[in-house]
């Protein structure tokens, strides 16, 4: 076997020991406090923000306008709309500025 197949292998196993040990670990306890709660409730943010941030920060002005437009199409619209339309516009963009 290739050695990006046991890349693939060995990162898909850690994955999921990672989450099903967080989840053994929080199941073992009958109530969770509230600031364990706040910091687990912060993650999705915090895991969001390490993707996008550096894409931003490298990012010209089709992927600017494309954040934007994703950005105040969230505030009012869901998940899958905010999707969609972040990338009808970078698509857009890209075409007409290239």
């Amino acid at each position: 076997m290739s050695t990006t197949l046991w890349i693939i292998i060995a990162a898909s196993i850690a994955t999921y020991l990672t989450r099903i040990g967080g989840h053994l670990v929080i199941s073992r306890f009958d109530q969770i406090h509230p600031r364990v709660e706040a910091g687990l409730s912060a993650v999705p943010a915090a895991v969001l923000t390490t993707l996008v941030a550096p894409a931003a920060l490298s990012a010209g002005p089709a992927e600017w306008a494309a954040l934007i437009v994703a950005g105040l199409v969230s505030l009012r619209g869901g998940l899958m709309a905010m999707f969609l339309a972040g990338a009808a516009v970078l698509i857009l963009a890209r075409q007409l500025v290239g």
